[in-house]
Parts: structure tokens; C-alpha cells; sequence
């Protein structure tokens, strides 16, 4: 199988790459419009932040291409929160591939901004979930999320309950870092390459 991870300048790359080699998958590393094209799964990892991660997609045209993809793709994170169509961090325009804004979590008392650490998953409603027990943690690292919609697949709750998975046709996508994620964010991958 060919899988591809996605190199742009906010990609966790290294992490992925590890996390790919325990479940013992090969992957290749591009940025090459057909190579990426000729793929069989992708993954497009990221962490950072939005409008900066949109600038090098668009100078790479990967802006262009990953919308029009139809393998299993799975995106993570930052990688993720780029595949709606907005962001307000830095009010970015993001690829559009989920009609949904990415919001800033407000301030309130008791919760800190970012979202770190631990916390559960539940409402699964996806492929990628399979075999997970309901309440699965997950780690976390963000200061914004994705407002629940006809394309929640899985839910979290911080401050309030948001997106913790999308899913729309071949496009996946994760809030948290599967890749750190140990043996839950390992079988979402598994379920993934299985697709």
C-alpha cells in the first residue's frame, strides 16, 4: 500500500513517521502534486498555526489539489482544523473541504487556552472508531476547535462540546494528535490503512 504523508512547513512529521513504523507501514514523505495523486492513503499532519500553514499550501498549490483527492485521507490536528472552511486564527481562509468555521474557545474561569493533555472521545459515527471502547482518551493541543455539525463523527467536550472527528465522503480528520495519541490513536491509524 502506498500511503503519503504530506510535507508542508506545519506538519508533525516526525511523530506520524514513528507512529506508522510500530503498526509497521511504509509511507513516503512529499510534497509532489502526482506522487501525492498516485497515493492510496494520505495523511496530512499538522500543529502551528492556520495562516501560516495556509501560506505555504498555496505557494506549494497543494491548496488546489488536496480538495480534489478521493482516497481515504486523514487529517490531524492543525491538519484538520485546514480542511474547514475558515479559521479565526488569524481569520484564514482554509481548503473548504468541511463547510464549517474553526472557532477560538472563549475565556473562561477554570479552563486554560490551549486545550492540553488528556481527555475523552464518545458519539463515535465513523469507520476510524471501530473496536475503540466509547470514552477512548486522546491527546490534546489546541486553542481552537470545530463547532459540532452533520459532519461530527466523534465528540469531546472542553468548556463545551465540539468536534473531536469529522468525516465527510473520503475525508477524515482527527482534532487530536493521533500520531501521540498511544494505543487508541494506534488503532484509528490501523482502521485507517484498513479503509
Amino acid at each position: 500500500m502506498k500511503v503519503i504523508i504530506i510535507k508542508y512547513n506545519a506538519g508533525n512529521v516526525q511523530s506520524v513517521m514513528y507512529a506508522l513504523e510500530r503498526i509497521g507501514v511504509a509511507y513516503e514523505l512529499s510534497d509532489d502534486a502526482d506522487t501525492i495523486r498516485s497515493a492510496e492513503r494520505i495523511i496530512f499532519p499538522g500543529v502551528g498555526e492556520a495562516s501560516t500553514a495556509m501560506k505555504s499550501l498555496r505557494e506549494s498549490g497543494l491548496d488546489k489539489l488536496i480538495p480534489t483527492l478521493t482516497q481515504p485521507f486523514l487529517g490531524t490536528c492543525v491538519g484538520m482544523q485546514l480542511l474547514c472552511k475558515s479559521s479565526e486564527e488569524n481569520n484564514t481562509d482554509c481548503l473548504g473541504v468541511f463547510d464549517i468555521p474553526i472557532l477560538k474557545f472563549p475565556q473562561i474561569k477554570g479552563f486554560k487556552v490551549p486545550q492540553t493533555g488528556w481527555n475523552d472521545i464518545y458519539g463515535y459515527a465513523s469507520e476510524l472508531t471501530n473496536d475503540l471502547a466509547e470514552h477512548s482518551y486522546v491527546y490534546y493541543n489546541h486553542g481552537y476547535y470545530a463547532p459540532l455539525s452533520d459532519y461530527t463523527v466523534a465528540k469531546t467536550t472542553y468548556m463545551l462540546e465540539y468536534s473531536a472527528m469529522l468525516q465527510k465522503d473520503n475525508f477524515f480528520a482527527a482534532q487530536f494528535h493521533s500520531e501521540i495519541s498511544g494505543d487508541v490513536g494506534q488503532k484509528i491509524f490501523e482502521n485507517f490503512l484498513k479503509l
